[in-house]
């Protein structure tokens, strides 16, 4: 949305919150019906407890499910605490599988139950069978509302039955073909169907080579399956490769969401957290950021220990003293880099556990030219400011060479490991390689210092 689009809208919730504190709910109400359901859900979002109730309930049933379904879980846990037992099965009916179940995900085991015991017995089981699937799983995202046909139906009847049970499906542009097992044989589009005959058999016009997820993959596959094909939607089959639901686009731009800021996080030395930052307790961020912070922590005691050990160096040249940030930093910022650009790349697709050599050999040459170039201006600066000590000048610059090249390497090399043992590359992001650099490159400086210095 344009700027000026969005000024507008600020200035229509503005006077429909003003409508509502005026209690003005007839005209209220006109103006929510011009509304798209995102849109009423942001300003629902914006009342107190009390007008949320009201104006939920001023809408009517069908455009109150969708808006109910965009709601944040704060408002609709409200909301169905509030209204009656009739209004709650009326919702948790019409709503789509998927969106029902991320709702009672989220929501307190006691208002679970509630919605539960007003769910007629077929939609509590499916909702119960949902719930059984493993966390960000494509089974935990995908929803139950597809179209599903027959093989042996003709091009008519695939059209009449659209017409009678479309209006509940998620989708009705791509439809799955099944056999007397409902397992998934192929796949069919509207546009296939408009194009040919009505005498024409679903099996003589599907695509049989169907790109499908098993209800136990990963939701990140699923999402790098969508991002490959340049799918709208995916048919989920388990084990015995019967079709029992299908993940939309819409529930993949989450995922992508979700999978980008677990990455953020764990790069940044965080838990990750599934609540919004402002939603989220003082106590629980403390809580997501101690533990990498203590073992940082900890780990930084190794550079100290090698300081230690380098003691007499410091005593006869105190000048090596001054060089030591320049290094450090230096080298945790070239590996961040290597490492930031592998992982992204392995996020991708573009880069496998099998490109190590590649990237490595790769790595290698880049550190090199860069090491090169930060050591020839470095040179220059150094004798500038310290015309009379061309060793120190010569012993700073070949360190410092050594340790991008060594960081750009470690940066590259270590995502890839984590990814071969089965570890969240991110992980091995920034901080911990800049840990491991920070040691590297304290040992290379004084080694270089002690053989050419005599120290």
């Amino acid at each position: 949305m344009e700027t000026g689009e969005e000024n507008d809208m600020e200035k229509v919730i503005e006077m429909m919150l003003q409508l509502a504190k005026e209690k003005q709910y007839r005209q209220l109400k006109e103006m929510l019906m011009e509304m798209n359901e995102v849109d009423i859900a942001a300003f629902i979002d914006e009342l107190d407890s009390e007008k949320t109730v009201v104006v939920f309930r001023i809408l009517p049933k069908e455009l109150a499910t969708d808006v109910f379904a965009c709601l944040s879980v704060e408002k609709q846990q409200r909301i169905i605490t509030s209204i009656t037992d009739r209004e709650v099965a009326t919702i948790i009916e019409d709503l789509f599988v998927d969106d029902a179940v991320d709702m009672l995900e989220e929501l307190p085991a006691t208002v679970v139950k509630k919605v539960l015991q007003n769910a007629k017995p077929d939609t509590r089981a499916l909702i119960n069978q949902f719930l059984k699937y493993p966390d960000n799983s494509a089974g935990s995202i995908m929803t139950a509302e597809y179209v599903g046909l027959k093989k042996t139906m003709t091009v008519k009847e695939a059209f009449d039955y659209i017409r009678r049970h479309g209006v509940d499906k998620e989708t009705i542009y791509t439809c799955y073909v099944m056999n007397e097992a409902r397992q998934l044989e192929g796949v069919v589009t509207v546009r296939d169907l408009l194009m040919n005959s009505y005498e024409t058999v679903m099996e003589d016009i599907m695509d049989t080579h169907v790109i499908k997820a098993v209800t136990t993959d990963d939701q990140e596959e699923v999402a790098d399956c969508f991002q490959k094909y340049g799918l709208l939607n995916l048919p989920v089959v388990d084990h015995e490769n019967r079709l029992v639901g299908i993940v939309t686009v819409d529930d993949i731009v989450d995922v992508i969401e979700q999978e980008a800021t677990e990455d953020f996080e764990k790069m940044a030395a965080m838990a990750p957290s599934e609540k919004p930052y402002l939603k989220t307790g003082v106590f629980q961020l403390a809580k997501n950021r101690i533990f990498w912070l203590m073992v940082l922590m900890i780990s930084s005691l190794i550079t100290g220990g090698i300081l230690a050990k380098y003691e007499n160096a410091f005593a006869v040249l105190p000048l090596l003293v001054t060089f030591i940030p320049m290094l450090t930093d230096t080298g945790g910022n070239a590996g961040s880099q290597s490492s930031t650009l592998i992982i992204r790349g392995m996020a991708v697709g573009e880069i496998e556990p099998g490109d190590f050599l590649k990237v490595a050999w790769k790595e290698l040459r880049v550190g090199t030219l860069v090491g090169f170039v930060l050591g020839v201006v470095n040179f220059i600066q150094l004798m500038i400011r310290f015309p009379g000590r061309p060793l120190v000048c010569a012993t700073v610059v070949i360190s410092l060479m050594a340790t991008v090249i060594a960081a750009k390497t470690i940066g590259s090399m270590l995502p890839i490991a984590a990814k071969v043992f089965h570890m969240d590359p991110a992980i091995m992001a920034a901080p911990l390689i800049t840990t491991i650099v920070d040691a590297l490159s304290l040992v290379i400086y004084f080694q270089l210092a002690c053989a050419l210095l005599h120290l």
